[in-house]
């Protein structure tokens, strides 16, 4: 049974902190590592014990859920003498819900199976919202028995969850998002500025926009946010910038031209070198405000 699962979980962010919280409202024993200990205080406080290395919790767990914030921190929590794979007992659940590298996930993958661990790649979108509200959509790769044997776990943190494929079908497929969400916040952040500009109330605009042929998960969760002046960060525009990166390589690989994401990534680049690094996605509207 799944609930006897003990369960590791690296990475307590602005989205790991609240999946955390679901599965030990879920009644899992959860343990946790993040490299400040202060950002899990209130996760101990729930419930969740606190093991000092990554190493220890590998050792002590029957499932390792990862959710850091760059391909190198993956490669930094799974690889080496005190990485993830050299301290996993046989038959140990790992799961990468970073967005990450297509690529790294296959290496991950190809590394577990050959120490008898069992690994999939399951990034996931929905921001802070979905990650509070266990709705996030969950996208995995990987072999269809690991994935049926954690799909209830999955449960407790998301609604759409869908095994996409082989091990990097995951992050294909979350890449394909990233691409989407790119031109998407243009289009989100110039139709508030047009608004504005014609003299409507962009609030009431919204109501009448975000329910028809324009509507998306950005216009009705984030555009609000752009109108309030709401900066804080659901997702980082550092990681989005990330995101994207990995998109526009794996796209180039591919001969795919991305004219819409290519220049998304050049407008949140030129916020982040104005300071807006931390703030979330939203403060794009900022570009266009100038």
């Amino acid at each position: 049974m799944t609930k006897n699962m003990k369960i590791g979980f690296i990475g307590t962010g602005v989205m790991g902190k609240s999946m955390v919280s679901n599965l030990i409202k879920a009644g899992y024993q959860v343990s946790v590592y993040t490299r400040t200990k202060t950002k899990a205080d209130e996760l101990i406080q729930q419930g969740a014990n606190w093991v000092n290395s990554v190493a220890e919790l590998s050792r002590k767990t029957d499932l390792v859920i990862t959710m850091v914030g760059y391909p190198s921190d993956v490669e930094e929590v799974y690889f080496g003498a005190n990485g993830i794979l050299e301290n996993t007992k046989e038959g140990t659940y790992l799961v990468d819900m970073t967005t990450s590298k297509p690529s790294l996930a296959e290496e991950i993958y190809k590394q577990a199976k050959d120490k008898n661990l069992l690994a999939l790649d399951a990034p996931v979108s929905g921001g802070d919202i979905g990650a509070k509200n266990g709705s996030l959509a969950i996208m995995v790769g990987g072999e269809q028995d690991v994935f049926n044997k954690l799909l209830p776990i999955f449960q407790v943190l998301g609604e759409n969850i869908v095994l996409q494929g082989a091990a990097g079908a995951g992050q294909h497929t979350k890449m394909a998002n990233q691409i989407t969400i790119a031109s998407n916040m243009i289009g989100v952040s110039e139709a508030i500025m047009y608004a504005k500009k014609a003299g409507l109330d962009p609030s009431q605009v919204l109501d009448s926009i975000t329910t028809g042929a324009a509507g998306s998960w950005s216009l009705s969760n984030l555009a609000p946010r752009m109108i309030q002046g709401d900066d804080s960060p659901g997702f980082y525009i550092k990681h989005f910038i990330k995101d994207m990166k990995i998109a526009l390589e794996s796209a180039q690989e591919m001969g795919l031209a991305t004219p819409g994401l290519t220049l998304s990534l050049k407008l949140y680049e030129e916020l982040a070198e104005k300071g807006e690094d931390d703030s979330g996605t939203q403060a794009l509207i900022k570009w266009f405000e100038e």
